[in-house]
């Protein structure tokens, strides 16, 4: 059974929208279709359109291909955006369950 992963990150205070489709492809393989008004997750985007789910979800922390990417585009360090596009991955691997992750900050 193919399961289509769809995931949307409101980023907070930037008030910047993602949306992250990941497909399973060929194998392992995940293609990914990463929509956002913001120019660095364009530029994220365009650069990581397939993931190979099981090498990237299992990665040491911070040693994906999508964090490199991260790091070559974002510009801060606590952007949401490549949390969810890694769940994205996992749940089109079939590594992970659909469920939410939240992050709240409390005033």
């Amino acid at each position: 059974m193919i399961v289509v992963a769809k995931v949307i990150v409101d980023a907070g205070a930037c008030g910047y929208i993602t949306k992250i489709e990941a497909t399973p492809n060929s194998g392992t393989e995940v293609k990914l279709n990463i929509k956002s008004d913001c120019p660095h997750v364009q530029a994220l985007a365009e650069e990581y359109q397939t993931a190979e789910g099981m090498k990237e979800a299992l990665a040491p922390f911070g040693e994906a291909k999508l964090f490199e990417s991260a790091k070559k585009h974002l510009k801060h360090a606590a952007c949401p955006v490549p949390p969810g596009i890694m769940k994205a991955v996992e749940v089109a691997s079939g590594l992970a369950v659909p469920r939410d992750a939240t992050i709240k900050v409390e005033k």
